[in-house]
């Protein structure tokens, strides 16, 4: 332990880590750049944060306050000391109503504010995108500003009062009238008057440097207010009084299409004097699906508020009457509205993925990835259209390529760039542009900042903004609130160059040698573990929606249980400085020990992270010559196990061997299962033994319905219940081929084997190797996928469909197998056959009308079915057989082996309290539990003894009760 480890494990109460993980997971932010800290410090109030400032203060070691890492400029990373604000000063001190205003703590986030200013009809005016992660230290610090600037304007508009330590320990309540100023301040202003009135554009989105202006005479000397964008360079920010706004009662959405993105521009700042809530502009480029937008290639979201429904809705319509426009939508349906805002929030994560991103491999450090640097420049909105004129010239000067977006009605505008960041010419490039671009945007009469902060990535620039004696002052500002520099230096004044901790510097130049093909990035495993830009969508909670990602964090609240975090501690393997064991590392394969492999950040994620392909090709890499864990053989090797119970007829052996406590007991123990967990009841008579003895066939369109091994061996009901719908809908159905077949037909689960090795080893069987890859036995599962493909062959050379009716294997048939087999054709032909069971009957059976059931349904959407397979034709399905009600989102929990394993309960358990075993509870006796998952059917069982049906079972059960 050092010497500063252990003076800060004496001096503070709250956590000290100084470990290899705790490091790792603040060496980034959102940005560029990548510092290694010395230690993180989770402060519990005031007096901790005074005590660790003392401390590093004794050892010259400088400090960074960080929030929820969100930052895009660096300024949230640093080589010191990091306080951490969101694991204990997270609170809302109090709110007042009356006074419209409240207390809060540096780590509290955005939308837990809002949450509780709701019900009093107020609000936080600045809204980022990030509000549902970012905290109020982190928005004070960079003085955010989000989609409503133009209503409410930045947080420094809506800060009151400020309580701060600063670098040698003071303790100041910062407000109006001078009020908390450090010694020295009120003189450096006064001798600086005229500079101050004449240095600063008038903008609305202004943010670059320090803002002095504040503490003119005419501003009220307002040192809160100056306080604000300091980027915890002034001091560190330990409580704050917020000021609330009133939010209008109905909100409407006015979304105007444009032909392209300057005549959006052009026409944003004449909606101003409506008085409008936002005026946000994005083009095509960023759109995953124009159809629930008007005619354009480029829109407008303007909002409008009122006291009712129809005034907000006449407002909106008069916007649009007054707007030169291709086309125009009003939405007020406030799911549609959501839908809408989702785009734009999103548009951070996936602008780093240029078009045709997701189908063509990036090119080294460029091409299809795009990176921040020049995220938020802001111009007079009046000039906003002749700028992007201008920056598209000097894009193309380049040979760049970048999707602006953003705050049109304040001439703020976002964009990622196609940066080459990894050789040295791209960052030559970086760097001229960077400048060039800065000379525009001052010609313009905008600022390097509009809402982010300057950072490293535009702080070196400042001078071409301000001017060298204006920066020179903003030196001295810094050295009367902090002369021993020991607050994040190297952000505002003194900055490091722009082009030096560049975040990939680090990396592995050549390809990493792996299991999965990694399509959408080239291949290249280090492209993938680059996916994670930092902007920490994982880290939201509670769940929004239907949201699945990331439920780990959700039940744990800590940040190695993220998608983020997981995927800094892969970027940190890779790197090799940090994290020195390579696929050996214990710090990672803990941080992905609670990985539910849910896949919900494949889609949830605005970049695709699919952390559980990552966590079972680091697990295949980890476990290669070691021991791997009991659960990895018992569950992972499922299929092989239930197999050889029925092979053997064993199942009622095995049930009752079950039920008795102390046998079950040895077994779990020596199966790695968790003791709380009932071991699952094998079905006597399997699924394929059900069909082998039916004497009827349907007819009609052949479907091959897959059997796979939760169906087969512990949920036959499902399979025979399936049959059943589908014949009635007018469907031939076949099991796949359990011997090889040189050719069709479509063996139908029945065919014998002639050969004796067949006849001793019995009917080959195909399978998804969902367990395989999830405890990442990938050699294994490969050689099972390959087995598979040869028994599907002749499907293959038919049309037939094939119908997977557990979600968790058919994402795996889709995403898994083409994934990891990428070197055989077959495995995409067979993943683009595979259909859910909605989407059969959808397909195959468009006139086919289920039976009426008109009863209400809960449960809640299987995470793989969210991530990976839709459930668009699920939702109809239920529409049209009268099953009302939405399910809810998240993870069950269990997860398949995950919460069977030891260690895992009781996350399991929180994970399914989120959201799934709420959505069961005080519901009506007619409602129906849909469950399509054997995980959520099993954890709704074992927590709730609660009874959920696959949609078949339900709707087959209907069949049979009509005449």
């Amino acid at each position: 332990m050092t010497d500063l480890e252990a003076d800060l494990r004496k001096a503070v109460r709250g956590e000290v880590g100084f470990d290899v993980t705790s490091r790792a997971l603040v060496t980034m932010d959102a940005s560029n750049y990548r510092r290694v800290p010395l230690g993180v410090v989770a402060p519990r109030d005031a007096d901790d944060v005074a005590a660790v400032l003392e401390v590093c203060r004794s050892h010259g070691v400088p400090v960074v306050a960080r929030g929820g890492g969100t930052s895009i400029a660096g300024q949230a990373t640093g080589t010191g000391v990091v306080l951490d604000f969101t694991r204990h000063m997270n609170r809302l001190v109090s709110l007042d109503p009356e006074a419209r205003t409240a207390v809060v703590q540096p780590g509290l986030v955005l939308d837990r504010l809002q949450d509780a200013a709701a019900p009093h009809g107020l609000r936080f005016g600045p809204d980022p995108s990030t509000h549902s992660r970012c905290t109020l230290g982190g928005m004070i610090g960079n003085n955010s500003c989000g989609s409503h600037s133009v209503a409410w304007g930045t947080t420094a508009d809506s800060v009151s009062e400020l309580d701060v330590v600063t670098a040698r320990g003071q303790r100041l309540r910062l407000g109006q009238g001078w009020a908390g100023a450090p010694a020295g301040l009120r003189e450096l202003v006064d001798g600086e008057l005229a500079r101050l009135r004449t240095g600063f554009p008038e903008l609305p989105r202004r943010i670059s440097g320090y803002a002095l202006d504040a503490l003119l005479p005419e501003h009220r000397a307002d040192v809160a207010r100056s306080f604000c964008g300091s980027e915890g360079t002034l001091g560190v920010l330990t409580e704050a009084v917020v000021r609330l706004v009133e939010a209008p009662r109905a909100r409407a959405l006015a979304v105007l299409g444009y032909a392209d993105e300057g005549a959006a521009a052009e026409a944003a700042a004449g909606l101003l004097v409506h008085r409008p809530l936002t005026v946000e502009g994005m083009a095509a480029d960023l759109v995953p699906s124009a159809a629930a937008l008007p005619r354009g290639g480029a829109w407008l979201f303007v909002e409008t508020g009122g006291s009712s429904g129809s005034e907000a809705r006449a407002r909106a319509e008069e916007i649009v009457r007054a707007a030169d426009v291709l086309d125009a939508h009003v939405v007020t349906d406030p799911a549609g509205q959501r839908a809408l805002w989702r785009i734009r929030e999103d548009a951070s994560g996936t602008a780093t993925r240029m078009p045709g991103g997701t189908s063509q491999p990036p090119r080294a450090g460029g091409g299809s990835e795009a990176w921040p640097g020049w995220e938020d420049c802001a111009v007079p909105p009046r000039r906003l259209g002749a700028y992007l004129r201008d920056f598209r010239g000097l894009l193309g000067a380049h040979g760049l390529r970048g999707t602006p977006y953003g705050h049109f009605g304040d001439g703020c505008i976002h964009v990622r760039i196609d940066f080459d960041l990894l050789t040295r010419a791209g960052i030559g490039r970086f760097r001229r542009f960077s400048e060039e671009l800065a000379e525009l945007v001052v010609a313009h009469g905008g600022s390097l900042s509009g809402e982010h902060g300057d950072g490293q990535a535009r702080a070196e620039l400042l001078p071409k903004m301000y001017g060298a004696e204006m920066v020179a002052l903003f030196e001295r500002a810094k050295a009367v609130w902090d002369p021993d520099d020991l607050l994040n230096p190297g952000m505002l004044v003194r900055p490091a160059p722009l082009d030096t901790n560049l975040r990939f510097s680090v990396l592995p130049r050549k390809p990493v040698d792996v299991a999965f093909g990694y399509p959408a990035d080239g291949g290249d495993f280090s492209a993938a573990v680059r996916r994670c830009v930092g902007v920490a969508k994982c880290r939201t909670t509670p769940s929004s929606g239907s949201a699945v990602m990331c439920p780990s964090f959700r039940a744990t609240g800590e940040e190695a249980h993220s998608t983020r975090g997981r995927a800094r501690l892969l970027h940190e393997m890779l790197a090799g400085e940090l994290v020195t064991d390579g696929w050996g590392s214990t710090e990672v394969r803990d941080a992905l020990d609670l990985c539910l492999s849910c896949k919900g950040c494949r889609s949830d994620c605005p970049v695709g992270v699919d952390m559980a392909t990552y966590k079972a090709e680091f697990l295949h890499h980890h476990y290669a010559g070691r021991r791997r864990p009991a659960a990895h053989h018992s569950m992972g090797r499922l299929p092989e196990w239930l197999r050889r119970v029925d092979r053997l007829r064993m199942a009622p052996v095995a049930n009752a061997l079950a039920a008795v406590r102390p046998l079950a007991a040895v077994a779990k123990w020596l199966g790695g299962i968790t003791p709380e967990r009932r071991i699952p009841r094998v079905a006597s008579v399997t699924f394929s033994r059900w069909w082998d003895r039916r004497n009827t066939r349907g007819t009609g369109d052949l479907v091959v319905l897959w059997p796979d091994t939760f169906t087969e061996h512990l949920s036959p009901s499902v399979g025979q219940a399936a049959v059943r719908v589908l014949e009635a809908a007018g469907l031939r159905v076949a099991l796949p081929p359990t011997v090889h077949l040189e050719k069709p037909p479509v063996g139908d689960g029945r065919t014998v084997a002639l050969d004796p090795v067949s006849l001793l080893r019995g009917r080959g069987r195909v399978c998804c190797g969902l367990t395989y890859v999830s405890t990442g036995q990938l050699d294994r599962a490969r050689t099972v996928l390959r087995r598979t493909l040869d028994l599907m062959s002749p499907v293959l050379q038919t049309a037939a469909p094939v119908v997977v009716l557990e979600p968790s294997c058919a994402a795996a048939l889709r995403t898994d197998l083409p994934e990891l087999l990428h070197d055989d054709p077959r495995a995409a032909r067979l993943a683009s056959r595979v259909l859910t069971f909605a989407e059969a009957l959808e397909r195959l059976a468009p006139d086919w009308r289920p039976p009426a059931l008109n009863r209400p349904v809960v449960g809640q959407t299987h995470c793989h079915q969210h991530a990976v397979l839709g459930e668009t034709a699920d939702r109809r399905l239920r529409e049209a057989a009268g099953l009302t009600g939405d399910l809810s989102g998240g993870c069950c929990g269990l997860a398949g082996n995950f919460g069977f394993e030891k260690g895992h309960f009781e996350v399991s358990r929180a994970c399914a309290e989120e959201q799934l075993l709420p959505s069961v509870r005080q519901v009506p006796e007619d409602a129906v539990v849909l469950a399509d998952g054997f995980s959520c059917r099993t954890q709704l069982e074992q927590l709730a003894g609660v009874r959920g049906r696959h949609l078949a079972e339900v709707l087959a059960e209907a069949l049979a009760q009509q005449p």
